[in-house]
């Protein structure tokens, strides 16, 4: 008798410690989504990004064993290759876009916290965002195959934008961690050695990526020599060479040598990202056939990390707002000024996460919830929610340029990005990346007259 009712203690208690577990779970998560909405829309974007590809590389022999699907399909009149492939992950792209850029204009405006599009919109509400998010992914599928073709196009536009400001906000972040760095060393001088340290490893990592790419990209015994390859590494340590030389020209003020390393380094990188693009069928990419060749556990990794990497550049970009705002625009306009000094001077501005107040500020409702204080009134965002939802709709622009080789060709199967369209855009995006950093240098010599921030 003791062990039946043992029994039943045991499974109460796994009940209850389970209901507790989910319990915990919940709070835990609303607090996340509600406290940090930035990190709950990167979590959409990623899985809009692995329905795209799921849809491009594992849709159609799915499709084929639900035979009744094709049926009604056919029956509909609709096209079924529409649903998978290229076409596919057009149509995933496109309601991402329409979704975020939605999000866009709805949050155009929102300047306090005290908005409720910021508790509701922006910060609430996630399973209805879910909702609405699946609807927008659906409606594109309907579409007729022109307007997705004309989509395609626009998404060229858009992509490049997004690199453009992927390179804006790099040079911005390593001028500002040397600034920084310099300016801690007047008073503790390890700061300028680690400075030091740093730009010795950054050339050392150009180097090794130089000797890496003549091996895998310009093997010998190639007919030709594989010269366009060899021409993309020189030329890659020519400009690594000419960003020091111009920081350290006395007509560059600003010039520093760190920042003249780490630009160095992303531009090799982005000249091996282009060669590593190349079409595996090309005889000069050793690389590129040594991937087909890795298994499909590695191929999958290295997907999900490229995908990753796109998400964190979309949540860093949109999270930069002070790059791209102009005086007078949502972000530098002078409404509520007053009230906001007087606040921030009295303590009460501080934000938390995403710009909400701390925990333990604010009236507390009947419910014991935190309510709204009057101070909350005008507690600034702490980052322009409209920017941010646009710079996602730009990547979800650039997830389908990353999936279909910029429309080009057909991308192999647990591999994107690959053609000779990626190459030669990657290739643009390293000298315009060289291009802006030189022109950073430069300008405030040509243009005294005027102020660079």
């Amino acid at each position: 008798m003791f062990i039946p009712f043992a029994g039943i203690l045991g499974s109460c208690a796994a009940s209850m410690a389970g209901y507790l577990a989910c319990t915990a779970c919940t709070c835990v998560s609303r607090e996340v989504l509600t406290q940090s909405a930035r990190v709950a829309w990167s979590a959409l974007f990623f899985v809009a990004m692995c329905f795209a590809w799921l849809m491009r590389d594992f849709a159609q022999p799915l499709l084929e064993k639900i035979p009744w699907i094709a049926r009604e399909a056919m029956s509909m009149g609709v096209d079924m290759d529409q649903w998978y492939g290229q076409a596919a992950v057009y149509r995933v792209s496109m309601g991402s876009f329409m979704f975020f850029i939605t999000m866009a204009g709805i949050m155009v405006g929102v300047k306090y916290t005290s908005d409720s599009r910021d508790r509701y919109l922006h910060h609430g509400n996630w399973l209805l965002k879910l909702a609405v998010w699946l609807v927008f992914t659906a409606l594109p599928f309907l579409f007729p195959n022109n307007v997705v073709e004309a989509y395609a196009w626009v998404a060229r536009v858009g992509s490049g934008f997004f690199l453009i400001i992927q390179m804006v906000i790099l040079l911005d972040f390593v001028q500002t961690w040397n600034d920084s760095w310099v300016s801690a060393g007047e008073e503790d001088t390890t700061w300028l050695y680690a400075l030091l340290g740093l730009t010795v490893a950054a050339y050392t990592g150009v180097l090794t990526m130089a000797g890496l790419m003549f091996h895998w990209f310009a093997p010998p015994g190639i007919e030709g020599g594989c010269a366009l390859n060899v021409t993309f590494v020189t030329l890659g340590l020519l400009l690594v060479v000419s960003f020091a030389l111009v920081s350290l020209h006395p007509v560059s003020s600003q010039g520093s040598i760190f920042p003249a390393a780490m630009v160095g380094v992303y531009t090799m990188y982005l000249c091996f990202s282009a060669m590593e693009s190349e079409p595996k069928e090309y005889a000069c990419n050793g690389l590129g056939q040594q991937i087909t060749a890795a298994s499909g556990t590695t191929l999958a990794l290295g997907m999900v990390a490229t995908l990753a990497s796109v998400v964190y550049a979309a949540f860093r970009a949109g999270s930069n707002t002070h790059l791209f705002t102009l005086e007078g625009s949502l972000d530098g306009g002078s409404d509520g000024a007053p009230e906001r000094e007087s606040l921030l001077e009295s303590g009460a501005g501080a934000a938390g996460l995403d710009g909400l107040p701390p925990p333990g500020e604010g009236g507390m409702t009947r419910s014991g919830r935190r309510g709204p204080s009057a101070m909350d009134e005008f507690t600034p965002v702490s980052y322009n929610y409209a920017f941010f939802h646009m710079i996602f709709a730009l990547a979800s622009m650039y997830m389908a340029m990353l999936m279909t080789g910029w429309g080009a060709v057909e991308q192999d199967k647990e591999r994107i990005d690959v053609g000779w369209a990626s190459v030669w855009v990657k290739i643009s995006a390293q000298w315009l990346t060289g291009l802006l950093y030189v022109w950073t240098l430069m300008a405030p010599a040509l243009f005294p007259d005027r102020e660079f921030a």
